[in-house]
């Protein structure tokens, strides 16, 4: 154990105080940005009009219409649900992948370490392409298989680090890459044996919200808010594992029981909002870095500070996906791509510069 970590802890403990200007500050922000993006479009709405329009619908606020109908039809049925949908799945992933950084303690960690992706992506492209309905009883199939899809993976990764240890996480890391691989080659193989036309496979598995709805949110929220509220509840004890897991050990921290609520947490909250959005990649990994550049590492700051500012940078993305080729689109995760592929590469770059 460190000899310096109880000072450590002791100062950072004094220092900190919950960022209340800060979030203040990000819920503003998120405002205006979700505004401005509901207002560009194919068919352009003034930012004021489409204040009106959201607060018109909210309880005991009375406000007459002024606008046409077919700006209360673009923006309640098409861009707010979607909107609303691209800021929960960002902010999800961002507070994941914060989650699993903290877990490793490896700053490139992402929401999809260990085989949710590939394991949601295997679920998804059994759906699209086996016959399997995409509507059964009212109830839509395709986030049904994609979240138990990426669920199974994990398991059977998790499964097989607790079998050869008593869960460590390299070796979590390790049978992730490979069922990763092991579902990657079976979804391959469904792809080679189906029609040749795979664009609504591809498009699904580079992301989008063009199909968003209300209820997709509702959905969402059992899984996500309880992730949130657990996530910071141990973002304290994150804070200790960064120092030592001896010195975490020996405040009474369980160490082995830690990891197995913070994975279970990070990859239900993961697989819940990648069974709706589709594979979104940089996300978790962008938004968490942002907020150390800018703010603090701090968990207690990081977490709900990354779910802000990576809620925002999927809903800009998406703002881009769907206006750069009006009146086409092309999938969000192009653009996540291209903006998190150069930061990733600047990350190990910086890493490089710091452990020389």
């Amino acid at each position: 154990m460190s000899e310096h970590a109880p000072r450590l802890r002791s100062n950072h403990e004094k220092s900190w105080k919950f960022p209340w200007l800060r979030i203040s500050l990000g819920i503003f922000g998120t405002i205006v940005c979700c505004l401005v993006a509901a207002s560009i479009g194919s068919v352009g709405i003034n930012p004021n009009s489409t204040l009106l329009i959201a607060l018109s619908r909210v309880p005991m606020i009375d406000i007459s219409q002024t606008w046409p109908d077919s700006w209360d039809t673009i923006l309640w049925k098409l861009r707010f649900p979607r909107i609303i949908l691209a800021f929960i799945v960002g902010a999800s992933l961002s507070v994941s992948g914060a989650t699993f950084q903290g877990l490793f303690r490896n700053p490139l960690a992402d929401p999809y370490l260990i085989g949710v992706a590939s394991g949601a992506s295997l679920g998804a492209t059994v759906v699209f392409l086996t016959g399997i309905p995409f509507i059964y009883g009212g109830i839509s199939i395709l986030p049904i298989a994609s979240f138990t899809g990426g669920l199974i993976a994990v398991s059977v990764a998790y499964g097989i680090a607790v079998r050869s240890s008593s869960t460590r996480l390299t070796t979590l890391i390790l049978a992730g890459v490979a069922i990763g691989s092991f579902t990657t080659a079976i979804s391959s193989l469904l792809m080679l044996r189906s029609d040749p036309d795979l664009r609504v496979v591809l498009s699904w598995i580079m992301g989008g919200f063009i199909k968003a709805q209300w209820n997709h949110s509702l959905f969402l929220i059992p899984y996500l808010l309880p992730g949130f509220i657990l996530t910071f509840a141990y973002s304290r004890i994150l804070n200790t594992m960064q120092l030592d897991e001896e010195y975490a050990s020996s405040l009474g921290v369980n160490i082995e029981r830690t990891k197995k609520i913070l994975i279970l947490v990070a990859t239900m909250m993961t697989a819940a909002v990648v069974s709706f959005s589709g594979l979104i990649g940089f996300v978790g990994l962008v938004a968490p870095h942002i907020v150390r550049l800018i703010w603090d590492s701090d968990f207690r700051t990081l977490i709900p500070m990354a779910a802000i500012v990576g809620g925002c940078f999927l809903v800009i993305a998406d703002l881009i996906a769907r206006t750069i080729l009006s009146p086409g689109e092309i999938p969000v995760g192009i653009v996540t791509a291209l903006c998190g592929a150069p930061f990733f590469i600047y990350l190990l770059l910086r890493n490089r510069q710091n452990t020389t």
